[in-house]
């Protein structure tokens, strides 16, 4: 079988670093390794680690980082699992058998590389599962649903394309440009219930902005980029009015949600 290394970034969040280890304890296939990366300045979650009994599995480090992105890089270093899930602080798993259907896919599989799912998150005031399939001609488009807390991905990879960038908000996106030529499946499941109270979704305008630096630092300036952020921001707007949660309510019950 092959091994797996979850690995869970936090700063000073204790309830949320509890609820998502909760998250991976009730997994009916146990990661080989939960990986916590402490980058707290308070030290209650160092002491709730080292003071209250842990899964022999659950390792942790407490150390100040530079960073969510190097946080992240710091996890994928330390994991010796064959795949890696970067299961954020706050975010859980959205049932039981996440880790058990998704290693089924790598050791079914040895061809594939990384794979994205699905997601339930809050959209305009409505919870809702999203999820697409990557399609690289489209990743002018930004994230586009193949939303990162849902990719699980072998460690080789990131020896070939490297770790994440030191970006404030799109260091996942980012890293989407660079994994795009590696083999891929699509898995129509839910994987995460996604914890919306962290930068990209407070952020989302500055999000979109660094977006486009990203692209454009790969493939030039894009008048179909500009154009689909230009939806994009007037949606935002939009969502963030009556008339538009309104609006988005019919979408979901029409089953658009995903659109």
């Amino acid at each position: 079988m092959a091994t797996v290394s979850v690995i869970t970034i936090c700063f000073n969040n204790l309830a949320d670093l509890q609820a998502t280890c909760a998250s991976v304890d009730r997994q009916e296939r146990h990661p080989d390794e939960h990986y916590i990366i402490n980058g707290s300045t308070a030290p209650d979650i160092r002491q709730w680690l080292e003071h209250t009994p842990q899964p022999v599995y659950r390792k942790w480090i407490n150390e100040r980082d530079r960073g969510i992105a190097d946080a992240f890089n710091k996890g994928i270093h330390l994991a010796a699992g064959e795949v890696t899930h970067l299961l954020n602080s706050g975010d859980l798993y959205a049932s039981a058998d996440v880790i058990a259907a998704m290693m089924q896919v790598f050791e079914s599989d040895p061809a594939v590389q990384w794979t994205s799912g699905n997601l339930s998150m809050i959209r305009g005031g409505q919870p809702v599962t999203v999820g697409k399939p990557f399609e690289k001609d489209k990743l002018y488009r930004g994230m586009r649903s193949v939303l990162h807390p849902t990719w699980f991905v072998r460690k080789e990879v990131y020896g070939r394309i490297g770790g994440f960038k030191d970006y404030k908000i799109a260091m996942d996106y980012d890293l989407m440009c660079r994994i795009a030529d590696e083999p891929y499946r699509y898995i129509d499941k839910t994987i995460t219930v996604f914890d919306d109270t962290g930068i990209s979704s407070t952020a989302y305008l500055r999000a979109l902005k660094e977006t486009r630096t990203v692209y454009e630092s790969y493939y030039g300036r894009s008048m179909p980029m500009i154009l689909w952020q230009l939806r994009l921001k007037t949606l935002h707007h939009l969502l963030n009015t009556g008339l538009g949660k309104w609006l988005f309510r019919i979408k979901k019950k029409l089953g658009g949600e995903n659109w």
